[in-house]
């Protein structure tokens, strides 16, 4: 056992975060903590980190075992350069490995005179170095370096890093360290996909003891062992990831309402008996009474809990069917070989795009290849390098990272409603504020609570809610996922798939992506930027296979170049193949028709069947074969193109 919790109550502002929890987590373990924000989920990890006490109850963790905890705001030694500042985490474990080698070449210079005790030290101190992977630290430094992009910053002072880079910096160190249990509070914010991907390889790898918090499906599914969700101040754990945290949910809610059936029927008989009066009014008969009182209470309840259960439920499992527009071809914008140069840097290149009415694009790519400042563009508030963008008229609503559109000064109420009144339009309804707010998790007494006081994730629901009170043809999104817990996510999918106009957003939570996008629009960071129908997951694991193709490649051991004729160094080189942009969308085209192919089979289907909404469909079926036919020709237009290269 790594460690376990028994009967652990924690109180804040006089109201309970959680009464009379337990929980053990065991070696090789890997426990996810779900639960909406406030629930208690931070507050539990500090509890095992012994950073505070609970109220009562107890933790049960062997004082020999390490453990170690991600901050939320990393501090560094001042002047302190990113190389040192991984260096002084890992000073325990170079000096056991210097330790280790001293008394090998001690053991190894006594002969046949070995030493009981110095055995006995180099076994321990082997299996300390067993355990935390560090027999080849250098490496193992330089790889992580190198994953989370932080070994360009190697030399520089940490505190004058980013939030975001301070935050990677810190999850490096303790993923070189390895201690018995490891606690992690939404690791993956400010990671991009190829981040998150090493991460979730490298503790699998590893095998860490590890607990954590994350609002990120997949990463939740990818690696957690079992789930454990904080609801209504209590924990119930479910086996394995996501995806078995929500058919072990579904199961629960069936068995509740089954209980419930069944608590209908006894309390039923139970009043009957009640309302014969007589034999109730005996003494003898109060506590059969005072059980009737408390069915009718359990019956009063167990309703509300199961209608949120079976909401969340939903929302989580349920991919709503969308009304589509009228205007649906209506275009919003059009970039005409468009160019972004930030200093020498080339993010994007000769970029044509159009953006329609009902267009759900998700731009994506690697931290720093020019997603947020393609959303500026968009915005007008960045002007490209060259090229032009063509904007028609129409209302965008933007959600950005800090947030800019919400007053701290202001509070619920007056941001919701500034001309006075308690309505707000949504969705073309006129609801009460609190109404609306009770949806994205908002108790009647923050009413009048000033923005300025609420946390980062609160804040975040505030600006995602103000967007659906007010009219636009398009919703650009910076980040709209990060802080939010799972329970509001679902909300917010919900409002975003009932939404009528079209959506552009950047996002690394896969999950989110896989749901809302249509389409991506990916960016390399090099200039290269191309638009796929693939699904997020699809295009990354179509990604990692041509690295692994390419990498398999460089491996092959190399042939003697042809001799060059002597006037090849200043004849200008023809091409021999196609460019790494054009292999790519290559092996992804035909993937992408046979996508596009079934749909048309699929409305052909329902065509058949002359449903009412047949001239939507005819019109979504036309606009398929287009694309297919375009794409045809962009698949046919490349393989000839390579057959000529080869040729050559």
């Amino acid at each position: 056992m790594i460690f376990s919790l028994c009967a652990v109550t924690k109180m804040y502002d006089h109201t309970p975060l959680f009464e009379n929890i337990s929980l053990q987590l065991e070696a090789g373990e890997r426990i996810a903590l779900i639960g909406r924000n406030g629930s208690g989920k931070s507050t539990l990890l500090r509890i095992i980190a012994r950073e505070i006490l609970p109220d009562s109850g107890e933790l049960n963790c062997p004082a020999h075992l390490s453990v170690r905890a991600l901050p939320q705001k990393p501090e560094f030694g001042e002047g302190m350069s990113v190389r040192q500042v991984l260096l002084a985490q890992l000073r325990e474990l170079t000096s056991a490995r210097e330790e280790y080698e001293h008394i090998s070449e001690q053991l190894g210079s006594q002969a046949g005179n070995q030493d009981k005790a110095l055995l006995a030290r180099l076994s321990a101190l082997g299996t300390f170095l067993d355990h935390h992977n560090a027999w080849d630290l250098d490496s193992k430094l330089q790889r992580i370096l190198s994953e989370f992009r932080l070994d360009c910053f190697g030399s520089h002072p940490a505190n004058l890093l980013s939030g975001g880079e301070q935050k990677r910096v810190a999850l490096a160190g303790l993923l070189l360290y390895k201690p018995d249990l490891l606690l992690l509070d939404e690791p993956t914010n400010h990671l991009d996909v190829q981040m998150v991907t090493f991460l979730e390889e490298l503790i699998l790898r590893e095998k860490y003891n590890l607990l954590f918090i994350s609002h990120d499906r997949y990463f939740i599914d990818s690696i957690a062992t079992a789930t454990v969700e904080i609801d209504n101040q209590s924990l119930r754990r479910f086996d394995g990831g996501y995806a078995r945290y929500l058919q072990q949910k579904e199961a629960l809610l069936r068995a509740m309402s089954k209980e419930h059936e069944n608590l209908l029927k006894i309390l039923k008989n139970e009043e009957e008996w009640l309302q014969k009066g007589v034999q109730a009014r005996r003494k003898r008969n109060e506590g059969r009474k005072q059980r009737v009182f408390e069915l009718r209470e359990q019956a009063k309840k167990n309703p509300s809990i199961l209608r949120k259960m079976q909401l969340e439920l939903m929302r989580e499992q349920k991919h709503f069917n969308q009304t589509q527009s009228v205007n649906r071809q209506k275009m919003l914008f059009e970039a005409r070989n468009l160019c972004l140069r930030l200093g020498e840097r080339t993010l994007i290149e000769n970029l044509n795009l159009r953006i329609l009415q009902r267009d759900r694009i998700a731009v994506v790519g690697r931290n720093g290849s020019g997603k947020s400042s393609l959303l500026r563009i968009l915005l007008g508030q960045l002007a490209p390098s060259s090229g032009a963008l063509l904007r028609g008229e129409l209302r965008i609503g933007y959600f950005d990272q800090h947030k800019t559109m919400l007053d701290d000064s202001k509070d619920l109420q007056q941001t919701f409603c500034p001309f006075g009144g308690d309505r707000v339009e949504v969705r073309g309804h006129n609801m009460h504020i609190f109404g609306y707010l009770k949806q994205f998790l908002f108790p009647k007494d923050d009413l009048h609570k000033k923005i300025g006081a609420l946390s980062g994730g609160e804040k975040t629901r505030v600006a995602l809610a103000l967007l659906f009170t007010k009219e636009y043809d398009c919703l650009i999104l910076d980040e709209p996922t990060n802080d939010l817990d799972i329970v509001t996510l679902n909300v917010f999918e919900e409002y975003l798939q009932h939404f009528q106009g079209a959506l552009i957003f950047v996002s690394h939570d896969r999950y989110f992506v896989d749901k809302i996008a249509k389409s991506l629009l990916v960016l390399d960071g090099k200039g290269g930027a191309f638009q796929t129908v693939q699904s997020f997951s699809e295009f990354l694991e179509t990604e990692r296979e041509i690295f692994d193709v390419e990498e398999m490649i460089q491996k092959l051991p190399k042939t003697t170049a042809a001799v060059e004729p002597k006037n090849a160094a200043t004849a200008p080189k023809k091409p021999t193949k196609l460019s790494y942009n054009e292999t790519r969308l290559l092996a992804m085209l035909p993937d992408e028709i046979e996508s596009l192919e079934a749909r048309v089979r699929a409305i052909e289907a329902q065509l058949a069947t002359n449903p009412p909404n047949i001239a939507e469909l005819a019109r979504d079926y036309e606009n398929l074969q287009q694309d297919i036919s375009a794409k045809l020709e962009q698949y046919v237009a490349l393989e000839e193109k390579r057959e000529m290269l080869e040729q050559k």
